[in-house]
């Protein structure tokens, strides 16, 4: 399907480990760069975030895909973490991929990660322009996936949590800083071209994230439907076809 080339990095989190990346290397004529941030448990392997870098790659625009704390191959303890740790961690990725001299024009995110790179934007190094892929209005959304948990975790302060075949360990810091952030004046004060992507029949995170989001924000905004597609862009073509309208999307705010 791709033979794109990929070069394992690491740099630090915010917090002090050290997070491990891939960055998918443009094929042909640069582009431009990016950076991924990927959704709740997801990692930097799930299909959205493979597939669409790679996509992204192979039309010339390279991406860095991350595992956040505690995920994938990086170090710490997922549990240590919360959104603003992962948006921050978000910044700092604008920062290696700059430091790198491959300054990251474009941030793209997934879900949870959609989320995350609203809310990193204005803070992030180099970047002229934003995409969101299914993305939640507000953080707080991803608490229906540890309902089972939630009453456990705010009188004991923490309970063990399975999520995606993974052990975790969910914390009532975690819990309170999902609850306390608030995309809404961080998306009208964005200054950035957005893209809203998402799918009409998208049973996680419903359409009207999508119209939330769009909504509020102010131009130059742009929103595409992604019929047919599941929210983790799981089907044969669907990831493909999301990194194809934000290669063409973002053409104009890349530094040739």
């Amino acid at each position: 399907m791709w033979h794109v080339a990929t070069e394992k990095v690491w740099f630090k989190s915010t917090s002090g480990p050290k997070l491990a990346g891939l960055i998918d290397l443009p094929e042909g004529d640069v582009r431009g760069w990016g950076v991924f941030s990927h959704g709740f448990t997801l990692g930097k392997e799930s299909p959205a975030a493979a597939r669409i870098c790679k996509q992204l790659a192979a039309e010339g625009i390279g991406m860095l895909r991350f595992d956040n704390l505690g995920l994938g191959d990086s170090e710490g303890d997922w549990g240590n973490g919360s959104f603003t740790h992962k948006v921050a961690d978000t910044v700092e990725a604008t920062r290696f991929m700059a430091e790198r001299g491959t300054q990251a024009e474009l941030l793209v995110g997934h879900s949870f990660g959609g989320a995350a790179v609203l809310a990193a934007a204005r803070d992030a190094v180099g970047v002229d322009a934003v995409a969101t892929v299914g993305a939640p209005f507000q953080p707080a959304h991803v608490e229906h996936n540890y309902d089972a948990v939630l009453s456990r975790v705010l009188e004991d302060g923490e309970a063990p949590w399975m999520a995606g075949g993974k052990s975790l360990t969910l914390r009532k810091a975690f819990v309170d800083d999902v609850r306390r952030a608030d995309l809404r004046q961080k998306i009208m004060q964005l200054k950035k071209p957005l893209l809203v992507m998402h799918s009409p029949t998208d049973t996680t995170v419903g359409i009207e994230n999508a119209s939330d989001i769009f909504n509020t924000a102010r131009h130059p905004r742009s929103f595409v439907a992604l019929e047919g597609s599941d929210h983790l862009l799981t089907k044969k073509g669907q990831a493909q076809r999301a990194a194809r309208i934000i290669s063409a999307w973002a053409d104009q705010y890349l530094n040739d």
